[in-house]
């Protein structure tokens, strides 16, 4: 145990001088520091400019989508007021013929008894 220990004091005092000896940052190092950073820049302008790319994509996708929604919910609109137009107007027209069936019992039944009767029975007179 004795034996790990001297070794270990004999590293650990060999090793202190080279960290003295350590200079700092050489001119090689800052160069490439520098090319380093103008990468690391080039790249975030890079993913900037796909980015924006990405969003002008989703605007002009999600545009269309509504753009075309839109669209559809009219096309639906229109189609059904032509749809029922054709309804409405029958419905008229069998409201009218009702009415005038109506007055026409209605003048028929002061010449005729029994049938003002059966009308006053519903009332219709």
């Amino acid at each position: 145990m004795v034996k790990y220990s001297v070794v270990f004091l004999l590293c650990l005092l060999l090793a202190v001088p080279q960290y003295a000896l350590c200079e700092g940052f050489s001119q090689g190092d800052r160069n490439r520091l520098i090319r380093l950073e103008v990468k690391v820049a080039e790249g975030q302008a890079s993913l900037q400019r796909q980015l924006d790319d990405l969003k002008t994509f989703l605007l002009w996708g999600f545009g269309i989508l509504f753009g075309g929604m839109g669209i559809l919910i009219g096309f639906v609109i229109w189609d059904r007021r032509t749809a029922l137009e054709p309804v409405i107007r029958k419905s008229r027209e069998l409201e009218d013929k009702e009415e005038r069936l109506l007055r026409v019992l209605k003048e028929y039944s002061n010449v005729e008894p029994k049938l003002a009767e059966i009308l006053r029975s519903f009332n219709l007179l």
